[in-house]
């Protein structure tokens, strides 16, 4: 609804008071003014709020609890909807502030923290559930995910090779594969993963081919990476996806096909980056608004202390608000914590634009030491 139209509708509702005299004051708490019409909820909603309440009635149950939050980072990871992260810390909040409570809470708070790019505190917790449990997959996996993150491929790979240890050898495979590709072995990692794929059960798919889709776009391979990511987001479809598939859009000029997949999809913060970005590219009217937009959220955000889209908005700054310094100095403070592709490239393109080709050289650095190849930075890296 538009402003103009709102401020109307609520002048005439106003006017309409006042006609028939004094407003209606009810005698006690228990009369009932209006009835609210719920709007019919999903069967995955349903069953989420019967869970919470059987979480509110048995707080200190950590089974209740631990399959509460599981359920809330399962929905924030599909839908990109930060607050599904804050309902998971929510189920935890018993034990959230022990320094050492049940495993199964350390290890969802590690994915939590992990989401809030706390990276330190993760870690020392996923250290904590595998001195209790060797053999627990998920922590292995969550610990090289992370490492990786951070471009420390030695000590990610020490994880990669553990998963293989204790007997989950798809999950080893691709976790070495896709540091492999990451180390100057590329085309290798990606016949690997194609043979791997072929074998992996069904429910892996998923994760391999996003592995593929990200290698082919390093690779230069943009048809394949297409090919793979509308697949994806036809089959398994997430937040994360959804904005990986929008950038390679947004590199080609495809702009107005990210606006038909993203305007409807405004509550995550990347996706409605990329929604600008793409404004942006057909000048379309919506852009100012849009702007408005992100400029409030990164602002509340950093009211929170969260810096967690550090690179998204190093973006913003760069390429919407036309900002090269500002979006260097995001970008500088995005490189510090973590260390992937994008976070390279952001950081590349600000400094060219700043003319401070020397602020890049830490990446260009650890690109050469790391032996990345990756086709979209070549631009930068001349």
């Amino acid at each position: 609804m538009k402003q103009g139209v709102f401020m109307a509708l609520m002048l005439v509702t106003l006017v309409a008071g006042l006609a028939h005299g004094a407003p209606f004051v009810p005698q006690a708490d228990s009369e009932v003014i209006e009835t609210l019409r719920e709007r019919p909820l999903s069967d995955e909603e349903r069953a989420w709020r019967g869970l919470r309440a059987q979480a509110r009635q048995n707080p200190n149950d950590v089974a209740l609890a631990a399959r509460l939050a599981r359920q809330a980072i399962e929905v924030s990871r599909r839908d990109g909807d930060p607050r599904w992260m804050g309902q998971a810390q929510g189920a935890l909040q018993v034990w959230w502030s022990l320094p050492a409570p049940p495993v199964p809470i350390r290890l969802l708070r590690a994915s939590i923290l992990q989401n809030q790019h706390d990276f330190e505190p993760a870690l020392r917790d996923l250290e904590a559930v595998l001195r209790h449990d060797r053999a627990n997959a998920q922590a292995w996996l969550t610990r090289a995910s992370i490492l990786q993150v951070l471009g420390r491929y030695e000590e990610a790979r020490t994880s990669c090779d553990a998963l293989l240890g204790i007997g989950a050898p798809w999950h080893g495979q691709a976790c070495a594969l896709e540091l492999s590709s990451l180390q100057g072995q590329g085309e290798q990692a990606r016949l690997s993963l194609q043979a791997l794929i072929r074998q992996a059960p069904p429910h892996l798919h998923p994760w391999l081919n996003l592995i593929q889709a990200e290698l082919a776009e390093r690779l230069g391979r943009r048809a394949e990476a297409q090919a793979l990511y509308r697949h994806l987001l036809s089959t398994a479809p997430d937040a994360y996806t959804e904005g990986a598939y929008a950038d390679l859009l947004l590199d080609q000029g495809l702009a107005r096909e990210v606006i038909k997949r993203l305007e409807t999809q405004q509550r995550n913060d990347g996706l409605l980056l990329r929604l600008a970005l793409a404004y942006a590219q057909t000048q379309d009217t919506r852009l100012d608004a849009t702007v408005q937009a992100l400029r409030a959220r990164f602002n509340a955000a950093r009211e929170r202390g969260d810096s967690v889209h550090r690179r998204e908005e190093a973006r913003f700054a760069l390429h919407l608000l036309k900002r090269p310094d500002t979006a260097l100095q995001l970008a500088q403070a995005n490189w510090a914590v973590q260390k992937e592709p994008a976070d390279a490239r952001i950081l590349l393109e600000a400094a060219h634009a700043a003319g401070k080709a020397a602020a890049a050289q830490p990446v260009r650095d650890f690109i050469a030491q790391a032996c990345w190849a990756d086709q979209r930075l070549k631009p930068w890296l001349r």
